[in-house]
């Protein structure tokens, strides 16, 4: 089975899913998110300075809290550069 890659013309942003989850669910802030998530905040911090990467089991937890789905939640992980040009 083929790795699926980030799509021509697009960036991987972290930054957005969690941001979209943390507007989905009205959280306060990153702290609370990473209560959510049942991860430690510097774990939340890691991914959003891109050190490290959204992985598997954590994409999943994002799926039961938040109810996007995993393809959503892909999805809002990549930017096209038509958006980051507009931005």
């Amino acid at each position: 089975m083929p790795i699926r890659r980030i799509p021509d013309g697009a960036e991987y942003d972290p930054n957005r899913v969690l941001d979209a989850i943390i507007d989905k669910l009205k959280l306060k802030n990153d702290a609370a998110l990473s209560r959510l998530l049942e991860v430690a905040p510097p774990v939340i911090s890691k991914i959003r300075h891109h050190t490290l990467p959204i992985g598997a089991t954590l994409l999943l937890r994002m799926h039961e809290v938040s109810d996007y789905s995993i393809r959503e939640l892909r999805a809002l992980m990549v930017r096209s550069h038509a958006e980051t040009s507009v931005a």
